[in-house]
């Protein structure tokens, strides 16, 4: 059989092959390419690849993957009789700079009986897919916020570090890379240790569990490790990701520092004070003044709402201080009777506002027992009003001192206040400034009957019965003593 035939029948051998194969010749003349080979250059033909090996460097640009360098293209290395396998190299057209491939080559040399090369074949296979899935693997592992490390199983060095581990240790890089997984401790202090490196060795699913890792300065970072197996390439590897614990210890410890100045300061404060559940006002807990002042237990109202305890005296003030509080997250200030626990009703001053606790809403409840200062006033109003029966014993100033004892002016502009006619206004000025019945009528030139009528129509709107009553409203809610004639 001749040398001729020979290599007829190997093309015939080759060109059904998945594999892409070139013959090349010793004189580097590129002899034949099968179909496959061409479609790995995105080539048509056999003159499209180049004739010779210098036409082959000329065509296409070639750059090695495995930090391999050698000058040499592995066409030359072929034709030099080297043997070689598993050389990735990154191939791109000259002409067409947007068409790359990425080729994993291996080299056959074959001899005669005489030793001398007679067969000079390069074996290419496109790992082109894989490659690219592995380059955004390897983005979006670098780009993850999430501090990860990958581990190679067949010696249990790690390959790649992503940005996240190495900004929570401080390790750089080259510290990482290429050390054992004993050498940069990524199981260190964990809790159940025995059970994460028999997983790790066996290649299965580590589990979450807390560890303590090592830093560079001496200190340590608490985190929670786990371990997946994952392939790189074909190489069975373990991704360890991790959660940094730190920050969340120090807001634990935060919070519970918080919690633990509110809780004094709650249980110290003269105050009455009441927390319960935001949503249906279950107390949750009382201070010493609270049962002091209201003469109920913890133990009878933790569990209960203050209006199933008994302390609210009024339906309705209880639903206008919740209704506040539901519309602005706080009352404040609000005048209520409650009910002490022998049964007997204080008047008090309560403020509440939704505070957070645990991530959950509460209502804080500060109530003011103002029953004495309210009897002082009662006693003085009483006085007030017996000796104001005949205005016209007192000044205009006195009349103002005495309105303004129960509490500070308030603006007739206050949306809350009845509405008042020009003539009704006219006439609680001039009933405010002391004039009888008879004294507004000539001041209006009005009949006494119309006064009255007027009169009449301002203390239903008032809701008082007496012209004393109305001295007091008018001054305490802002009606300044103008001119007579106003």
């Amino acid at each position: 059989m001749t040398a001729g035939v020979d290599r007829h029948e190997l093309r015939q051998i080759i060109a059904g092959l998945s594999e892409g194969v070139i013959l090349v010749e010793p004189d580097q003349t590129i002899a034949y390419a099968n179909e496959a080979a061409l479609a790995m250059h995105g080539a048509g033909s056999l003159d499209e690849l180049g004739p010779t090996v210098d036409d082959y460097r000329e065509r296409f640009c070639l750059r090695y993957r495995n930090k391999i360098e050698p000058h040499q293209y592995p066409i030359e290395r072929v034709v030099a009789g080297e043997e070689f396998h598993d050389v990735v190299v990154e191939v791109r057209r000259a002409d067409k700079p947007d068409t790359d491939f990425v080729h994993s080559l291996r080299s056959l040399v074959a001899t005669d009986r005489e030793g001398k090369p007679s067969c000079l074949a390069l074996i290419l296979k496109d790992v082109t897919d894989q490659f690219e899935a592995e380059a955004r693997f390897e983005a979006a592992f670098n780009a993850n916020p999430a501090p990860a490390v990958i581990t190679r199983l067949s010696d249990l060095r790690h390959v790649k570090v992503n940005l996240g581990f190495l900004e929570m240790t401080g390790l750089t890089r080259d510290a990482v890379i290429g050390q054992s997984v004993y050498e940069v401790d990524v199981l260190a202090g964990a809790r159940n240790r025995d059970l994460a490196v028999s997983r790790l060795k066996e290649g299965g699913t580590v589990p979450q569990m807390e560890a303590c890792l090592d830093l560079p300065d001496g200190g340590s970072r608490f985190v929670i490790v786990a371990g997946q197996p994952i392939e790189m390439g074909d190489e069975p590897c373990m991704l360890f990701t991790f959660a940094d614990l730190e920050l969340r210890r120090k807001a634990e410890t935060a919070l519970r520092q918080s919690e633990e100045r509110f809780a004094k300061a709650f249980r110290m404060t003269p105050v009455p004070t009441a927390l319960t559940r935001a949503e249906d006002f279950k107390v949750t807990g009382v201070n010493e003044a609270f049962t002091r002042v209201f003469g109920m237990s913890e133990e009878g109202l933790i569990g209960r709402s203050l209006d199933e305890a008994g302390l609210w005296v009024n339906p309705k003030q209880r639903m206008h201080v919740e209704a506040i509080l539901g519309a602005d997250g706080c009352a404040l200030g609000q005048e209520v009777c409650l009910r002490h626990g022998s049964g007997i009703n204080l008047d008090c001053l309560v403020s509440v506002e939704r505070v957070e606790m645990n991530g959950a809403p509460f209502a804080l409840f500060v109530l003011q027992d103002i029953t004495d200062r309210k009897h002082t006033e009662r006693e003085l109003f009483e006085a007030i009003e017996t000796v104001m029966a005949d205005t016209s014993w007192f000044s205009r100033g006195l009349i103002d001192k005495l309105a303004n004892l129960r509490r500070p002016s308030r603006s007739d502009h206050d949306p809350s206040l009845p509405t008042l006619t020009v003539r009704e206004r006219q006439i609680l000025n001039l009933i405010c400034s002391g004039l009888n019945d008879d004294a507004i009528a000539r001041k209006l030139n009005l009949s006494r009957n119309t006064v009255r009528n007027h009169g009449a129509a301002l203390y239903r709107k008032l809701g008082i019965h007496k012209r004393s009553e109305a001295i007091v409203w008018g001054r305490e809610n802002g009606f300044p003593l103008h001119a007579l004639g106003e």
